[in-house]
């Protein structure tokens, strides 16, 4: 029976050690996450950490921007530096490369205060070359730099359903994971530094190539052929022209509910930031001497739409566009 006690005392000490271990790793994972950048897909990113428990500490160069995350707790601060002075876990989410490197390298930037060992996840969509840049700069003040990505939009971006494509040392994607995945439902380790950036720009080529085929497939369906919008993308969506741009994010007014379309294409993702990526992709293509004779001339129509006053508008707008020239 002492036999029995003992292994029952070891036993029992064993679960409470094991307990306040569980315990003091999940306080820590909850420690303070700073996020610089709260845009429209920015603004829900951080709104789920937040929503998973974590205090958040924000800072954008648009005040009004930070409104709705302050009323829900998070701590505002004025300049990136002062967020990388109180957290050690940054995430970014900004418009361009431009944007990218003031925020870390710049006189306010987050390398200007941020603490050895801290772990910084830019989740912008750059030129691979420039997060490789912010890499080396990270480095040298002890800091580790990942990219990572995202696909989805604003709508996955709200339901914490994005996709992550992560590059940077593996033995940190674990602790990149952690976070990434209160935003997102895959989050994908790609490689180095630079490769999450190379196959985010594969992927948005491909659907801008998409959502322009779609936008003329339904436009030649509906203004030259007669047929209702509704039962044309019904037909397409159950037949081997169905993608992302027919089924989930469709560009023809009235056809679906939730998307920029209904909504005179406001919100969502921007022709400007379409055409942004459209250009890292072209000037890679070039670089790296590769044909992408659709990717060209998907980059020439978007250019076009920002010089005819679609900049600001969702780029499923391309369908309007494709209207206007034909004069309807």
């Amino acid at each position: 029976s002492e036999m029995i006690y003992r292994v029952k005392r070891c036993l029992a000490c064993l679960a409470v050690e094991n307990c306040s271990v569980s315990v003091s790793r999940s306080m820590a994972s909850k420690t303070q996450v700073g996020f610089i950048g709260l845009g429209n897909m920015g603004n829900p990113m951080a709104k789920n950490l937040i929503k998973h428990g974590y205090p958040v500490i924000a800072s954008d160069v648009f005040p009004e921007s930070c409104k709705e995350l302050q009323e829900l707790g998070a701590q505002i601060l004025d300049t990136p530096a002062d967020v990388a002075d109180k957290a050690d876990r940054i995430i970014t989410m900004l418009p361009s490369s431009p944007n990218v490197m003031d925020v870390y390298t710049g006189p306010n930037g987050i390398l200007k205060k941020v603490k050895k060992g801290s772990l910084l996840i830019d989740s912008s969509t750059i030129d691979p070359a420039v997060s490789k840049e912010m890499a080396i700069a990270a480095e040298k003040m002890g800091a580790v730099f990942m990219d990572a990505p995202v696909s989805g939009g604003v709508g996955a971006a709200t339901s914490g359903k994005l996709t992550f494509m992560v590059g940077g040392a593996e033995e940190e994607f674990t602790a990149a994971k952690e976070l990434l995945s209160c935003m997102g439902a895959n989050v994908v380790y790609c490689g180095q530094v630079g490769t999450g950036q190379a196959a985010k720009i594969c992927n948005n080529m491909l659907l801008a190539i998409g959502m322009i085929g779609t936008a003329e497939t339904m436009n030649l369906g509906i203004s030259r052929l007669g047929l209702d919008p509704k039962l044309l993308a019904k037909i397409l969506n159950m037949s081997s022209g169905r993608c992302w741009s027919s089924d989930t994010y469709n560009p023809v007014p009235g056809v679906m509910e939730g998307v920029p379309s209904v909504n005179n294409y406001q919100g969502g993702f921007a022709t400007t930031l379409m055409t942004k990526d459209l250009g890292l992709a072209q000037n890679t293509a070039t670089n790296t001497k590769t044909p992408v004779i659709l990717g060209s001339v998907a980059h020439q129509i978007y250019r076009m739409m920002c010089a005819r006053g679609y900049a600001n508008k969702d780029f499923s707008s391309v369908f309007q566009f494709l209207r206007e020239e034909e004069g309807q």
